[in-house]
């Protein structure tokens, strides 16, 4: 399935002050230049409740953060709209901001996750280690070709 790729919501979260958890900033950074015109990106230190908003003007919001664990470069996977139990103005996870958006908005947005693997969490720094680089080079790079052929729903069932 192709999706009109104007409308796509990239966005990213993380704190890059915590070494690899800056891995969606850093992608924010430097697929700016490379994204079709007409693609938003958004960076934030975290989900919240407020992104509602922007998804529901969205076909397409691809979630980029670091994975603690899980596979290396990158897992991209599609995620479904959650009912919101209980949540915190400071907390979300993806499922449940975009299940927000459809809840408020009737938003029919779909919703994707880029998980960055990162490998070092535990200290304060702005630097990356060498292997989320890496795993960061291997995610743009399928990132710029998925934007670029629209064919989201294909890129889940390589995973």
């Amino acid at each position: 399935m192709s999706i009109d790729s104007d409308k796509v919501l990239i966005l990213c979260y993380g704190n890059p002050g915590r070494l690899d958890d800056g891995l969606g900033a850093a992608f924010a950074a430097k697929i700016k230049d490379q994204v079709p015109d007409g693609v938003t990106i958004e960076v934030d230190y975290l989900l919240a409740v407020e992104h509602a908003s922007d998804i529901a003007e969205n076909n397409v919001v691809i979630f980029v953060d670091a994975a603690v664990n899980g596979p290396e470069p990158f897992s991209f996977s599609r995620v479904e709209p959650q009912t919101i139990q209980s949540f915190s103005t400071h907390i979300a996870d993806p499922g449940s901001v975009l299940g927000l958006a459809a809840e408020l908005f009737a938003a029919e947005t779909q919703g994707y996750c880029l998980g960055i693997r990162g490998y070092d969490f535990d200290a304060f720094g702005e630097t990356l280690s060498t292997k989320a680089e890496r795993n960061l080079a291997a995610a743009l790079d399928f990132a710029v070709h998925l934007l670029e052929s629209g064919s989201f729903e294909d890129a889940v069932k390589l995973e």
